[in-house]
């Protein structure tokens, strides 16, 4: 299958999927969301294939969902219809992340913040370029975090590290990443793709059927809550994306400002 928005590929039984758009530090769009759940989705049933890694083209894993798209329905009667749709496109993809009966691998080449770290802290393993940064960066344009990330980041670095992030939304290093457990290992820029293909080919080699039972088992005792608190989390961004604070942290980022919010 031809794709337009990500580069697939497939080759020793591990298959490659590269968001491609890094004009735009491969922010999530409607045409990119449905390429990549069908990826995930070809991933899910060639059996052919048993490993997974994920990356990006670019300086930039992802950057999250593509801000211009709530800038140009910001003054629309319904502004936040389209995060609404953007959203349900998201928890589809992170559904098709933890559904795959195979190790998935976030290879995380650049600078990664919103959405983006949903997506990363989704897969099984995480490697990063040592060049790489973590932003959670929702709550700095007034809306909340999406994709699980309220259930899966608590889980790899603990409920107050995590509302750290919310609260003051710092910049992360990749070297800081580790410290707190959100990442598994750092490597240097140029080793990135050698590091993840002896990774994935160890796996590879591995008792794929006892991975998926393993990935199972899981996923039903530590994310039993994951359509609960997807639900949550559309709720919530919904909800946010009808504030005055939305409106008002959207265009100080296009505006490179500090926004000045008023808790309305």
């Amino acid at each position: 299958m031809d794709f337009d928005n990500i580069i697939f590929q497939k080759a020793n039984q591990i298959a490659t999927i590269r968001l491609n758009r890094p004009k735009y530090f491969n922010a999530l769009d409607f045409p990119l969301g449905a390429e990549l759940a069908k990826a995930l989705e070809i991933c899910h049933d060639d059996e052919d294939i048993r490993v997974v890694v994920l990356t990006g083209e670019g300086k930039a894993f992802c950057s999250g969902g593509d801000l211009r798209l709530f800038r140009d329905q910001l003054d629309s009667s319904n502004p936040s219809e389209v995060v609404r749709q953007l959203v349900r496109v998201f928890n589809t993809i992170i559904h098709g992340v933890r559904s795959v009966p195979k190790p998935v691998i976030a290879s995380i080449n650049g600078a990664l913040g919103g959405g983006g770290f949903s997506l990363a802290a989704a897969c099984d393993i995480r490697i990063a370029a040592s060049s790489a940064i973590f932003r959670q960066a929702y709550t700095s344009v007034s809306l909340v975090p999406d994709g699980a990330w309220t259930l899966m980041v608590p889980m790899l670095i603990g409920l107050g590290k995590a509302t750290e992030l919310v609260l003051m939304d710092p910049i992360l290093s990749a070297k800081q990443a580790m410290e707190i457990g959100l990442i598994n290992q750092v490597v240097d820029d140029t080793d990135l793709q050698m590091v993840t293909q002896e990774v994935a080919e160890k796996l590879a080699k591995g008792p794929t059927k006892s991975f998926a039972i393993a990935k199972e088992n899981l996923n039903n005792a530590m994310l039993g809550l994951l359509e609960r608190q997807l639900e949550l989390e559309r709720s919530g961004m919904i909800k946010a994306a009808k504030t005055d604070d939305y409106k008002e942290g959207l265009r100080a980022f296009f505006e490179k400002r500090e926004p000045h919010f008023t808790g309305i």
